[in-house]
């Protein structure tokens, strides 16, 4: 039976994707950042192995030598966490808490497993996001992350080649988790932690946004979706270094990334409902 160790296991996304490889007959190990998270999937799905793992957490990251079996065949990193908000008025706490969670701590876990992988000649996959190759407006910092993320994943695959470790990204639109049923609630946190003139600034962005929110939640793919194609990036004899989750954001990319800059920006200020002047 093969082992994987999923991060964020304990709700959305990675949830899905530890219990949707359990059922395939993989050996879960189940990342979580509480023990009542722990006990909870426990009670849910007695074939993951809840681990203590904040990937922001050096003890947590030491601990996995001594949490994890001698033998390890993947890891999928898939913590991660949304901040949202004009750059301009991002606090920077908030901005490195992004890139602490979802880059430097998938950094971290792939360090840290890394020599059981090498012994099994395993595989990473990061979860990353067409963000990853798509920046949009009111979500810069996520999308920062994400296009960090992917370069990492870039300069690993080449450098684990010679161990034969393969390192894929699978990268979602919309998905129909607890971020985007939410969504409105966060859209009210994110202006309630900006300044009264930031909000006067940024009003008409605000409203845009949240009248863009209900198109993406009707757009929304199950995660189930997600978790099938990671299995494939897991089990493919020869993986891709992608995996776009979809065909309309197949599409999107496809023509996004070739437009020109400034009509690339019309179109996505057009689509999150953006003021142009």
């Amino acid at each position: 039976m093969p082992s994987v160790l999923v991060t964020g296991a304990s709700r959305g996304i990675g949830k899905t994707i530890a219990t949707h490889l359990a059922a395939s007959g993989w050996d879960v190990i189940a990342g979580v950042r509480t023990e009542a998270d722990g006990a909870r999937l426990r009670a849910e799905d007695s074939r993951l192995t809840p681990v203590m793992l904040d990937v922001t957490d050096e003890n947590h990251i030491a601990a996995l030598d001594q949490s994890l079996p001698q033998r390890l065949d993947a890891v999928v990193n898939n913590a991660g966490v949304v901040v949202g908000g004009p750059m301009e008025t991002v606090p920077l706490g908030e901005l490195r808490r992004q890139l602490d969670i979802n880059v430097i701590g998938q950094i971290a876990v792939t360090q840290a497993v890394l020599p059981r992988l090498r012994a099994s000649h395993g595989r990473v996959v990061f979860i990353s996001s067409l963000n990853g190759k798509i920046a949009v407006p009111l979500f810069g910092s996520y999308c920062a992350s994400k296009f960090a993320i992917e370069a990492a994943a870039d300069s690993l695959r080449i450098e684990l080649k010679p161990w034969g470790i393969h390192v894929s990204v699978v990268e979602p639109a919309q998905t129909d988790t607890d971020m985007w049923r939410t969504a409105d609630a966060t859209v009210d946190d994110t202006v309630a932690a900006m300044t009264e003139d930031a909000r006067r600034l940024y009003d008409r962005h605000l409203e845009g946004l949240r009248k863009s929110i209900p198109r993406s939640q009707k757009i929304a793919v199950p995660p189930e979706k997600v978790a099938r194609v990671v299995e494939q990036a897991l089990t493919a004899r020869h993986p891709r270094a992608r995996y776009v989750v979809g065909l309309g954001p197949k599409l999107q990319l496809a023509l996004i990334t070739v437009l020109p800059t400034a009509v690339r920006d019309r179109l996505l200020r057009g689509l999150a409902r953006q003021p142009g002047r």
